[in-house]
């Protein structure tokens, strides 16, 4: 079936969240004609306000009633998509890509709507240079502005005193050896960068402004890295692409920086992550299209979603829309949310711990550890496989009586009953038996045959043998039977076996034996892989960082028709679109001149699927 690609492009599919836990719907409060970036907080006087990055400036709405908030001003600014706030002392600060520097902004005024206000430029060194930039962060601790992604030494971090007067900053220096930084945290001279297009994080030490000292880095799992936030010797990323994970390192050591775990909100849907930020031990993070999580992070090398709150109906997938940011920092504990359509969103949260099951399995004849040991709740999602010392650790928010099953190809499977309880370790540990199995299995082999994969096995013998269930992995990981062999019955003579899979996609595919026994009990094969050749595109921009112009480099393994199309980030068609039949492998100029600065979507579109594609105009 072919489809537009623009159908393809907004029309979204279901959201895979059934429904909004641990959270309470408050409000809405709509901005009409303006989209709305990042959302920042403020209290004072008794008083709760939303700093609103909207499109034509910084908007402040009272919600110290949050079932009805009420708009007290609008700050006149650069429009533009993107606008981020942080606060310090009674000053906002907001920066944005559409220009207007540093706008500073003396809250003191608060409720009223007469607010003092100018916008900051530079001095020293870059004096009226500084015209723009993509995102901020104070130093509360020692008082100082670092502003990411301006258009000063390649977007390297810049460092403003705000003690001397924080409505008048004083330039101080650059970071000079970390690149192009998009976002970061800092407090106590302590910068956690984060470096989308390198991929990776840097941990620097800003204690003397003139000589920053490189303390650490670290690539990302999806390397793209959006935003950092610690949390004690933890820090936390975001990698802002589809399919993308909240993750979690032990910093405890800067030379030897540890991967702990990572959590998607929406697993097998394609959801970005953007902003995520730390409560108590909780991470509470915007996913555009899935709204936002809550997710327990008091174990962080067992990170748990306790909570979400959906603030897009229109679906879910690998799309810029829904929830931009989220600021959960208010006294009163509600949670304030910007949807990029025009929506500001108030929820209220309760804070859940997690259940956790954590062991190691180990081999009842030798006590090693065994590594690739499946252990899964029944009639649950949760599942998770031992590491090569035997250890797994998993979790999940529903407390309760269940079942265990514990099981590996070529030993006896165990059902545990096991309790979970909510903020509490259930430490399951198991010992397998080698599986005594009355069929010998002495060949299993998977190979490509076109667009089909065929399955060959031998047994040197069999008793009781049922037969053989075939099973299909897409990513060897969750498997779907796809039909069954009977067996021989009982035999001493070796017996061959045959199955093929057909009309299979391009790309790799994973297939195993469950072998059944006549009294029920049965035992998996080791998996088999087969990579089907076909028409599978391959698009890459070089580079996604670009002024007039830049090459996307595309590569088929058979002729394809394509179709090619540049939008704003919003969605919004800039008009630059393409359509041919690729042969092969090519690379097509893109003239990019006549775009304003900013962010934009590069789609490729062929009959099987859809690439989307970053690039980012200076």
């Amino acid at each position: 079936m072919r489809y537009s690609l623009l159908s393809l492009l907004l029309v979204a599919t279901v959201s895979l969240f059934a429904q909004n836990i641990n959270t309470t719907f408050v409000s809405t409060y709509t901005y009409p004609g303006q989209s709305l970036a990042n959302i920042w907080g403020y209290a004072a006087g008794g008083r709760e306000y939303a700093l609103v990055g909207a499109f034509n400036g910084l908007s402040i709405e009272d919600v110290t009633n949050p079932g009805a908030p009420v708009h007290i001003t609008q700050i006149p600014g650069s429009s533009s998509s993107w606008h981020e706030i942080k606060t310090y002392s009674h000053y906002a600060y907001v920066v944005s890509e559409g220009g207007s520097g540093v706008q500073i902004v003396d809250l003191n005024g608060l409720p009223g709507s007469n607010l003092t206000y100018h916008s900051y430029f530079g001095d020293g060194a870059i004096n009226g240079l500084m015209t723009r930039a993509h995102a901020l962060h104070i130093d509360e601790t020692k008082g100082y502005l670092y502003v990411y992604g301006s258009q000063q030494f390649d977007g390297k971090p810049l460092v403003f005193n705000l003690n001397i007067d924080p409505y008048n900053p004083v330039y101080v220096n650059y970071v000079d050896f970390i690149g192009y930084a998009h976002d970061g945290y800092v407090n106590n001279d302590r910068l956690y960068s984060g470096h989308i297009y390198a991929g990776m994080f840097s941990v620097v030490d800003m204690t003397n402004k003139n000589s920053p000292v490189l303390l650490g880095s670290q690539s990302t799992p999806g390397a793209y890295t959006h935003n950092t936030w610690p949390s004690g010797n933890t820090l936390f990323t975001t990698d802002e692409i589809p399919g993308s994970s909240l993750s979690a390192y032990d910093i405890s050591n800067l030379n030897n920086i540890t991967l702990l775990d990572k959590i998607q909100s929406n697993p097998g849907s394609g959801s970005i992550v953007h902003n995520t930020y730390i409560l108590n031990d909780f991470a509470i993070s915007s996913w555009y299209r899935d709204g936002f999580t809550i997710t327990d992070v008091s174990r962080p090398d067992n990170m748990v979603q306790v909570g979400n709150y959906d603030t897009y109906s229109a679906g879910a997938g690998a799309g810029f829309d829904g929830c931009w940011g989220v600021y959960p920092y208010l006294p009163s504990g509600n949670i304030l949310l910007s949807n990029i359509n025009g929506e500001m969103w108030i929820v209220r949260a309760n804070y859940v711990r997690g259940c956790y099951v954590e062991g190691t399995i180990t081999s009842a004849a030798t006590g090693n550890p065994l590594n690739g040991v499946r252990v899964e709740l029944l009639t649950t999602s949760t599942t998770e496989n031992s590491n090569a010392s035997g250890i797994y650790k998993m979790g999940q928010l529903q407390s309760g009586p269940y079942t265990a099953r514990i099981s590996k190809s070529g030993y006896i499977t165990q059902d545990v009953p096991v309790t979970l309880t909510n903020g509490l370790v259930t430490v399951l540990n198991a010992a397998l038996q080698v599986a005594s199995l009355p069929v010998e299995l002495v060949r299993f082999q998977a190979r490509a045959e076109g667009k089909s994969a065929l399955l060959t096995w031998e047994t040197a013998s069999e008793k009781n043998n049922a037969g053989f269930e075939v099973q299909q992995s897409e990513n060897g990981h969750d498997w779907t039977p796809v039909g069954f062999v009977p067996s021989r019955l009982n035999s001493t003579a070796a017996n061959s076996y045959s199955f093929s899979v057909h009309d299979l996609w391009p790309g790799a595919h994973y297939f195993r034996l469950r072998q059944t026994d006549l009294d029920g009990s049965d035992a998996l094969s080791e998996q088999r892989s087969v990579q089907i050749k076909g028409g599978g595109l391959r698009a890459e921009l070089l580079p996604n960082l670009v002024r007039d112009q830049c090459r996307l480099h595309l590569a088929a393994e058979e002729s394809t028709p394509v179709q090619i199309e540049v939008y704003y980030a919003d969605a919004r068609p800039t008009g630059l679109h393409w359509a041919f039949n690729l042969e092969q492998e090519m690379e097509l100029p893109l003239a990019v001149d006549g775009l304003p600065t900013g962010t934009y979507l590069v789609v490729v579109q062929t009959e099987r699927g859809r690439t989307t594609l970053r690039m980012v105009k200076n």
